[in-house]
């Protein structure tokens, strides 16, 4: 087995009432089971980025994000394990959270950027001063976005394919899951060449890139975006956490609001809606992150 080799995420039946009510099978492929720290989709976005720093002899990894960030959290993890230093550099001001405070026990250094310097993450010549300051390491973009996570993400198809006859099922109609960067979607689309659909959930509003990005890694069709950011980016509100807490108690899963929740809000949605007729079998993917959840809890 190789070193990076992907875990298994099991693929299970999604009973909610308003799906049995409008006549919708449902599974869900829980990559927040596939490892307890190295969590969901973060295993898939990070494979091809160890393998190459491996492959380099890169002493290193460096990547950039928030103070709750599930990337960042799964990289700092994924290094001590696999014996890499890592760097993070955060947005914003220096402050303690339960995710910083698992960074620095994973042994990450940490920079804050403040938010100006942030922003500049887009452009170019953001990544020489730290190439120059940690020569040889591997830089990964914000939230293991790029071509590499996405081939990584491609994998993920495969792991739901090898597991249909569990169900009952010889196939299904689409996917639904949420879209942060849109590395996760863009990887389905590549795995799918066009045989099935694939639903992202915008987890943040429409003006922050994700169809760019998305069309630039797969180009314009295979996919359908729908905003479910509610008004902004890690954006909350009573109704949010309400339908989060039910349907937890309905399906028995564990759920974090900011991404899976908003996810399967926006899927209730469209269901109610009428947009899938009684019979389509959908996936839903279930992309972790559920340490970043003691950030709202």
């Amino acid at each position: 087995m190789s070193e990076f080799s992907l875990p298994h995420a099991p693929l299970q039946r999604l009973d909610l009432p308003w799906l049995r009510q409008a006549g919708i099978e449902a599974a869900i492929l829980r990559l927040d089971l596939v490892d307890p720290l190295i969590s969901g989709n973060k295993w898939f976005k990070l494979r091809h980025h160890l393998l190459a720093a491996r492959q380099a002899g890169s002493p290193g990894l460096i990547s950039l994000g928030g103070n709750h960030s599930n990337h960042l959290h799964a990289l700092a993890a994924a290094g001590k394990r696999f014996g890499f230093a890592t760097v993070g550099l955060l947005r914003g001001h220096p402050q303690d959270t339960p995710t910083v405070d698992d960074l620095r026990a994973f042994g990450m250094q940490l920079h804050w950027l403040g938010y100006g310097g942030y922003r500049a993450r887009h452009e170019a010549g953001f990544w020489a001063p730290w190439q120059a300051r940690y020569p040889g390491w591997h830089c990964i973009p914000e939230g293991g976005g790029g071509l590499a996570g996405a081939q990584g993400c491609a994998l993920i198809v495969e792991q739901c394919k090898a597991q249909l006859a569990t169900l009952g099922w010889t196939d299904y109609d689409a996917w639904w899951l949420a879209a942060g960067t849109g590395t996760t979607l863009a990887g389905l689309v590549l795995a799918e060449a066009g045989e099935h659909p694939v639903h992202g959930a915008l987890a943040v509003p429409p003006d922050h890139g994700v169809a760019e990005q998305v069309a630039a890694l797969v180009g314009a069709t295979g996919y359908v975006l729908h905003d479910a950011s509610r008004g902004g980016f890690a954006r909350l509100d009573e109704v949010l956490l309400a339908f989060v807490d039910e349907a937890e108690r309905h399906a028995a899963i564990p759920l974090e609001a900011l991404y899976t929740g908003k996810a399967l809000l926006a899927l209730r949605d469209q269901v109610e809606a009428g947009r899938f007729v009684p019979g389509t079998r959908l996936v839903f993917l279930h992309t972790g992150g559920l340490q970043g959840r003691r950030g709202y809890l």
